[in-house]
């Protein structure tokens, strides 16, 4: 039954004595299971022809139910050559070279998983439902790709910026099995999407009209200009009217001038489609004209709302390549159920495939030696392997070796035997190796008792990889493995990833200089699969009320409070009663023993007889929750994407960033929360474009996920049609071009701050070449896809004056139908990784849809910011803006910093009457307020004058966002942050007041900061877990929980209202006592140049 590759005594799968106990106790169910041994009646439709009739040879086969994929192929093969039915077939077809195909409402789907049961197929499902007795599958040539096919796919791996078919870096086929697998996803999108709906692509907002935009509305009605060639046509529409109410309207008010716009007499408000003047965003579908985004912009900036009527799009551009591939059968990779798979009551020379469940021995694996290409500089140097076994964050068990002399080549050649059975292992376990070495003097012993060397003493993480025990088809792994290791970065490299690198399946690719592990697992003569789930008890207790309060208040605390053992315990014991609570899953979810079997099927029972969690309202941040690190089992995270199902496109894109660094901790590339992902973005163009450079910018960066990624963001692209590749392609042309032209200029000039004029012009020159020599004619802005640049205006593009060179671009409008003479600026950046600054950015407009569920408006502008490559990336240019260093400066240079009126006498003179001053005065009490309390949550430090700015119209915002979460910055030894938000003597005076002075002003922001901070204290839950997810996948200097603390502080989590109240009043008036010392800071800042910014955003 089981063969051994070890140099010790092989044992048993299963003890007899064993086999015999439970063969009486499964007497009962014999009959029952009796079904699994069925023989299945199929005609195989073979590749070869009959020579009096031309038809396909075909042959009747009875299956056996329990057979493989791959057996099944053997057998064919082996009976038509056994009956001589086909000379040629014993060297054209061997069971290699062919597939097996079978229809399915007329598609052509293809049995791919040659380890499947044959009786879990879903081709049997489908015959049996169609009562059919006999089955028909045929058997035909593996096809070979067409140079069509070929060519398309370097286009797409062109654009992904990673070769998918690239396979020379794995040790199993699940990148492939990946690939075959989302096409069904894919095809089932297309086959529902509406091809008019998707290329006009809406941008709607699910959320209700805040009470602030609707007192800007007159009577419910507001004016809509539409423009045809050159006249325009104004009417009054009610915010209800659907675009469709609105095209009436528009025809009955122009019905006597019709030649006068162009519009000819034979069309109606049928045949156009209303677009907004400048912008690639149409007013389409059954939405009243209120829940268009543009529509509450204009209203929220007091601007008129101005669209053009035009023609609609051709959905014939969404053209999508055709398929090559069958879709893969729909149960592929799924395992039998334990009685299907069991040994017991079988015949053994029946049995192909073991049950997981059926192996009672502990797991072990047998640590062969490590190599490493080129040895560390200190030779004095021990090491060792740290074997454990993670569930999600969850320990299951832990051995090491014995400490070694770090040499080239280390070997050990010893079993670690783990204190958990085979039959424990859960889906999605994953066994981590790390190699960890410290000083040769701190040797305790030697031999046996080796496990223990080094405890006492410091040791360094050097190396780790991880394996997954249960691979994506369900089956044990087996065998040997030489795995290619990651090693740890060092103090000066950026560790921004780590703790989500530390969680990747795949292996190191520089498999020249990389360190080498090589293990050995146990080896059987058939493959192992986990079963199933299977029904089982249903019993259920009833919590006493002296429990109650206890399990209430533990419900109660937020994500990050830890459980005691008896809190866990208590969970467990009533967890039916816990599933009556979808708050309490996560809590009860973490309670459950993964690396026990009885307790996993436990928990899958009750995740699928519940309804509750389906009937509750929808919590974004609970189903968040399920989805980060510490829940690998693939019920639960599954359920979390359901939940998600319901989101509106607008939400889906507010947490899209999140959710895509949630993939990374799925266990496999396959998974429920990738085929939502794929799914929402084949029916929204925008979704789909940020998408598009969300999983883009991770393959470029992070070579831990990259083939994850890389596999999603292929499915995707085979789906979004030509439309959008073309699109993609001129984006990733251009973002080379200008990556290329920055690097040029970096190697010219010398590591200074100031920028030569000789500099300046090379640029320009360059840019030059570049617009003449084939750069896109138009592309759409990475950041905002609803906007198209046309040609460069070289005159305005310059270098700008910091250490990596960012340029500064400026680019004019594509669209013809732009009201606005307004250039698009971009920052083209080098060198930074902006990964860090989108999710900053991102918590920002998350925190501004929960202020305006509350119907604040903040003013927050949260400009746009992108990473397109390795550390490359764009930034909008704020229209109208300048630094506060920037305005101090100009009046009086340096000492500009102590001068409290300047920034208030700026303000004035960019008003053109006292209205408009008055008005800039109200936006900026409002943004302040919003920045205020939203970098004091964050912890946003390194507040300098030269990364606040403020616009013309009086808009306060932050930028570069370097040191979140308290982690702040500190200069000559002092820290630089002695105070919890910037809240200056110069921005009190733009509020009209000084000292410990009040006004008006100063009472609407005490009041607007303190409506804000309780906003966002009912959404703890959900910041926190946002928190959470962005420490674990790229938060520089952020390495653990401790640093997520902060935020709890910041919130006054637990405390009552009032308190928290009083606890944000304190902080302001911290901030009216300390204001003196930021100025300070200030000017320090301005006179030694800590960070040279005076070029950074201003226009």
């Amino acid at each position: 039954m089981e063969q051994q590759v070890s140099d010790e005594e092989p044992q048993p799968v299963v003890l007899r004595e064993e086999i015999r106990r439970r063969r009486r106790k499964m007497k009962a169910f014999t009959s029952t299971f009796s079904v699994a041994m069925d023989q299945i009646a199929i005609e195989f439709i073979l590749p070869t022809t009959t020579k009096s009739s031309r038809s396909p040879d075909t042959l009747l086969l009875e299956v056996a139910g329990n057979w493989t994929v791959e057996q099944v192929k053997a057998q064919v093969w082996l009976r038509v050559v056994a009956t001589n039915l086909c000379p040629e077939f014993y060297q054209k077809y061997s069971s290699d070279h062919c597939i097996l195909l079978y229809q399915k409402k007329g598609n052509w789907c293809e049995i791919y998983d040659k380890h499947q049961v044959f009786q879990t197929l879903d081709c049997i499902r489908y015959w049996k439902a169609l009562k059919k007795d006999v089955g028909k599958i045929h058997l035909t040539c593996r096809p070979q790709p067409s140079e069509e096919s070929t060519q398309y796919q370097r286009y797409l791996n062109y654009l992904i910026g990673y070769d998918v078919t690239d396979v020379s870096n794995v040790h199993d086929d699940e990148l492939e099995f990946t690939r075959r697998k989302l096409l069904t996803p894919r095809k089932n999108e297309l086959s529902d999407r509406d091809p008019k709906l998707y290329s006009m692509d809406p941008w709607i907002t699910s959320k209700h009209l805040p009470e602030y935009l609707f007192t800007k509305v007159t009577n419910s009605h507001i004016l809509l200009v539409i423009h045809r060639n050159k006249a325009s046509q104004t009417i009054k529409v009610s915010i209800d009217d659907t675009p469709v109410q609105v095209l009436q309207t528009f025809f009955t008010k122009i019905s006597n001038k019709r030649a006068l716009l162009g519009v000819p007499e034979d069309v109606c408000e049928a045949d156009y489609v209303l677009r907004v003047c400048g912008r690639e965003e149409y007013i389409y579908g059954n939405h009243p004209v209120r829940d268009f985004h543009w529509v509450r912009q204009c209203l929220k900036n007091g601007e008129e709302i101005h669209l053009v009527l035009e023609s609609a799009p051709n959905p014939g551009q969404d053209l999508v390549q055709r398929e090559d591939w069958a879709q893969v059968d729909d149960c592929t990779g799924v395992a039998g159920t334990h009685e299907q798979l069991t040994i017991d009551e079988k015949d053994h020379e029946r049995v192909f495939t073991i049950s997981l469940w059926d192996c009672h021995r502990k797991f072990r694996v047998k640590v062969l030696g490590i190599d490493i290409p080129a040895l560390p500089r200190n030779p004095e140097l021990i090491v060792y392997v740290e074997a454990s076994i993670f569930h999600g964050q969850q320990l299951l068990a832990q051995e090491r070796t014995s400490s070694k002399a770090f040499t080239e080549e280390v070997l050990w050649n010893t079993w670690l035997e783990f204190n958990i059975r085979i039959r424990d292992l859960p889906k999605g376990a994953r066994l981590s190796l790390q190699v960890s070495c410290g000083k040769a003097q701190t040797q305790i012993s030697k031999g046996g008792s080796g496990s223990h060397d080094g405890s006492k003493t410091k040791s360094r993480l050097l190396y780790y990889v991880n394996l997954l025990l249960v691979d994506h088809r369900s089956l044990l792994r087996q065998g040997e493995f030489i795995l290619h290791m990651w090693k740890m970065p060092e103090k000066t490299e950026d560790n921004s990833s780590v703790n989500a690198d530390k969680l990747t399946s795949a292996t190191n690719p520089d498999k020249a200089s990389s360190m080498a592990i090589a293990i050995l697992l146990d080896k059987y003569c058939y493959p192992v699969a986990l079963p199933k789930s299977r029904e089982g008890e249903r019993g259920q207790r009833e919590m006493p009320n002296h429990l109650r309060k206890q399990f209430e208040a533990i419900v109660e605390t937020d994500p990050l409070h830890p459980l005691s053992q008896e809190d866990k315990e208590l969970l467990w014991h009533f967890r039916e009663e816990c599933m009556r609570h979808p708050r309490a899953y996560p809590k009860l979810l973490g309670s459950v023993l993964w690396g026990r079997q009885e307790a996993v099927l436990a928990t899958h029972r009750l995740l699928e007889r519940s309804s509750v969690w389906d009937r509750s309202v929808l919590d974004v941040g609970l189903a968040m929750q399920l989805l980060d690190c510490h829940y690998s089992d693939a019920h639960v995270r599954s359920m979390a994407v359901r939940k998600l199902e319901t989101l509106g496109d607008d939400d889906v894109l507010r947490y899209l960033l999140q959710l895509v660094q949630a993939v990374k901790f799925e266990p496999y590339h396959d998974s429920a929360l990738a085929r939502f992902l794929l799914k929402r973005a084949l029916r929204s163009k925008r979704i789909g474009h940020f998408l598009f450079w969300f999983l883009r910018s991770e393959i470029a960066q992070s070579m831990h996920y990259q083939q994850r990624y890389a596999v999603l963001l292929e499915a995707y692209l085979r789906g979004c049609g030509e439309d959008m590749l073309q699109d993609f392609r001129r984006q990733v042309e251009i973002t080379e071009a200008l990556q290329k032209v920055t690097r040029e200029i970096k190697a010219m000039s010398a590591e200074k701050y100031d920028v030569s004029a000789q500099v300046v012009f090379q640029l320009r020159q360059k840019l030059e070449n570049l617009q003449t020599s084939g750069l896109p004619e138009s592309f759409r802005v990475p950041y905002d896809p609803g906007l198209r640049a046309g040609a460069l205006v070289i005159e305005q593009c310059k270098v700008m004056a910091s250490k990596k060179r960012p340029l500064w671009l400026q680019f004019k409008r594509a669209d013809p139908t732009t009201l606005s003479s307004d250039t698009i600026g971009v920052i083209f950046k080098d060198g930074d990784d902006l990964r860090q600054d989108m999710l900053i950015l991102q918590i920002l407009l998350i925190m501004e849809s929960i202020w305006e569920e509350e119907s604040l408006d903040l003013s927050l502008l949260p400009y746009g910011c992108i990473s397109t490559g390795n550390k490359i990336g764009m930034i909008e240019i704020v229209k109208d803006a300048t630094t506060i260093a920037n305005i101090q400066q100009s009046v009086v240079g340096s000492t500009g910093a102590f001068k409290d009126e300047i920034l208030n006498q700026w303000l004035r003179d960019k008003c053109v009457s006292e209205e408009k001053f008055q008005q800039a005065v109200e936006r900026f009490v409002f943004s302040c307020g919003g920045y205020c309390v939203a970098t004091y949550v964050l912890g946003v430090g390194d507040r300098h004058n030269d990364n606040i700015m403020i616009t013309e119209s009086g808009n306060l915002f932050h930028i570069d966002f370097g040191h979140i979460l308290g982690n702040y910055k500190s200069f000559l030894g002092i820290s630089k942050e002695r105070v919890p938000f910037v809240l200056t003597p110069d921005f009190l005076y733009v509020m009209g007041t000084s000292g410990k002075k009040s006004s008006p002003h100063f009472q609407k922001f005490q009041d607007v900061c303190v409506r804000a901070y309780l906003a966002l204290r009912h959404h703890t839950n959900l910041l926190v877990i946002l928190f959470s997810m962005m420490l674990m996948t790229g938060m520089p200097q952020l390495t653990s929980k401790e640093d997520i603390e902060y935020i709890r502080e910041a919130l006054t989590v637990g405390r009552p209202e009032e308190e928290a109240q009083r606890h944000l009043l304190d902080q302001i008036e911290i901030c009216r006592d300390k204001g003196w010392t930021v100025q300070f800071n200030w000017f320090l800042h301005l006179v030694l140049g800590i960070k040279q910014g005076g070029d950074k955003r201003s226009a």
